[in-house]
């Protein structure tokens, strides 16, 4: 981990010979910053997340790695503090409760998405800063054909990749595209709501389970009986989910979902292994007709020390639907490499076409792809 010096000059801090080598300092409660001091110099300097937790310094996300502050070990007078600042009554009680708590707050520079939770030193918070501002395809280097599946009239589109993967970035995005391009009525049901958008050629409604729906699969329903044209879906959780997503899409809205899951023949699989065998053959068909395409992204960290996506992009052309019918996995894959007219691409394609442009060094191609041999082979037999 790399040790990253947050303090500003009003934070005080004992030397290293006072603190016996120590690299954590050691001050009195009321000197530690705010919880709002602490995420405003993540913002500050680009970073993504703040890990703050009784017994330990804090930490933040730095492009991918964690980086430790000097700011003095947390105790729990200064958690309970940080509690206050950013909870009510009734959300500090629901922590104490349950010990899990989710939910976001909302900074003139920044919009945060919090998870509060117990561990077994005291209470722990992990803060994922958001933009306010919604960066566009083009800002954020996404390839052209998300706009062509962006345009399209209905279907399901799915976003996926692992925790930390963009999903959400690219998904607003993509929604901003819609927002700006189409007259369209947009609803999304969030976990929290992460991106905050204002209408403007469409009309967005943005509901955030526990504030403005109690439930995730109730809103999710309801939102089929309020004349939307497209649904947004932070997280395609369970068969339920997939079940009324695949309904919409099939009844002409178009549906955005994310998953967890690190590319694109993953994300049918994962499908899949939600239905028993007998239930299969129908599964195959409602999504051999309702899918528009998968987007599989993970994040690489580029020569400049910034970060850029890469893809695994599954479009479904008719010869995929066929694929799909058939549970012809594979033939997908090998289908994908040789897609690029439809905009397909497979990740370690996007990973050599990022290395060749000289955006990423070899190294780090090879640490992210999901096959460093194949891709090893591509980059040599190319120079």
């Amino acid at each position: 981990m790399k040790m990253v010096n947050f303090a500003q000059s009003n934070f005080s801090q004992l030397s290293d010979s006072e603190n016996n080598g120590s690299v954590e300092t050691r001050q009195s409660a009321f000197d530690q910053p705010s919880l709002k001091e602490l995420i405003k110099i993540a913002f500050e300097k680009g970073f993504s997340d703040v890990h703050v937790g009784v017994g330990e310094v804090p930490r933040m996300r730095d492009r991918g790695e964690i980086v430790i502050s000097k700011f003095p070990e947390t105790d729990e007078p200064t958690f309970d503090i940080w509690l206050d600042e950013i909870l009510n009554e009734e959300q500090i009680s629901q922590f104490r409760q349950s010990r899990e708590f989710d939910g976001a707050i909302q900074y003139d520079f920044a919009r945060v998405r919090v998870n509060i939770f117990d561990t077994l030193r005291g209470g722990a918070m992990v803060l994922r800063l958001i933009p306010i501002k919604i960066m566009t395809l083009e800002q954020l280097s996404l390839p052209p054909v998300l706009k062509t599946i962006s345009d399209s009239q209905k279907g399901l589109v799915l976003i996926t990749g692992p925790t930390g993967s963009g999903k959400s970035t690219t998904m607003a995005a993509m929604v901003d595209y819609i927002n700006k391009e189409h007259s369209k009525h947009i609803i999304s049901i969030e976990d929290p709501i992460e991106f905050v958008h204002v209408s403007r050629r469409s009309l967005i409604r943005q509901r955030e389970v526990g504030i403005n729906t109690s439930e995730f699969d109730v809103a999710l329903k309801a939102s089929l009986r309020e004349d939307p044209d497209v649904i947004l879906i932070g997280e395609m959780r369970d068969r339920a989910t997939v079940d009324t997503a695949l309904k919409a899409a099939q009844t002409g809205h178009l549906v955005l979902g994310t998953l967890h899951t690190n590319s694109a023949i993953k994300t049918l699989e994962r499908i899949f292994t939600l239905y028993l065998v007998e239930e299969q053959a129908a599964l195959r068909n409602a999504i051999s007709e309702s899918l528009v395409s998968i987007i599989s992204q993970g994040l690489c960290r580029t020569i400049d020390g910034k970060r850029r996506a890469y893809h695994d992009i599954l479009v479904n052309t008719a010869t995929v639907k066929d694929y799909i019918l058939q549970g012809k996995h594979e033939e997908i894959n090998e289908m994908m490499k040789t897609g690029e007219y439809d905009g397909m691409v497979t990740s370690n394609q996007s990973l050599f076409n990022l290395y060749q442009d000289g955006i990423i060094t070899n190294e780090v191609a090879m640490e992210v792809s999901p096959n460093s041999h194949e891709l090893s082979i591509v980059i040599r037999g190319n120079f």
